[in-house]
């Protein structure tokens, strides 16, 4: 999206390098803008996680952070308008048959390009915290932990590749 995930980590952690990974040529140029304006050097790459249309590169990874779609259809008449009107339809919906599609894949590619003792970040659909753990530790992950946000909904996991 907007590039704020990258950008904070670049921003604030010394020394640190980020890239970020998006399908839309729309965010991503607004990902290239936002870190202008905050005088970081991020490598932003388009990429299609659902396709494996990923970045060549094989760089390995300290910690990978992702808050991608996770909104089933049958969720969406429970959204806000001001969410449904402004932000675009592939960055929050999943199909009802298959909510945690992109955490497998994104789990899939932590698996091979985290290093050893990295972390994978999610921001999850508070309806799916034991099934999003479930699938991390079918592939491998240690040291799950399920948080809770300021409502006490289930919305972040923090999972280690061991």
């Amino acid at each position: 999206g907007s590039g704020c995930i990258p950008i904070a980590f670049a921003k604030n952690i010394p020394g640190a390098s980020a890239e970020g990974w998006d399908i839309s040529s729309d965010a991503l140029a607004i990902a290239n803008e936002n870190a202008a304006i905050n005088n970081v050097v991020i490598i932003f790459h388009h990429a299609d996680i659902l396709k494996s249309v990923l970045p060549e590169n094989k760089n390995k990874f300290d910690i990978i952070v992702s808050n991608p779609p996770y909104v089933t259809i049958a969720e969406k008449q429970l959204m806000q308008k001001n969410v449904l009107n402004y932000e675009p339809h592939t960055a929050l919906f999943v199909p009802d048959n298959d909510a945690l599609v992109f955490y497998r894949a994104i789990a899939d590619l932590a698996v091979n390009r985290l290093k050893p003792g990295g972390h994978l970040y999610f921001e999850i659909n508070e309806r799916y915290g034991n099934e999003t753990t479930e699938l991390l530790v079918s592939k491998g992950f240690i040291n799950i932990i399920l948080k809770k946000d300021i409502n006490g909904k289930s919305r972040m996991i923090k999972a280690e590749i061991p």
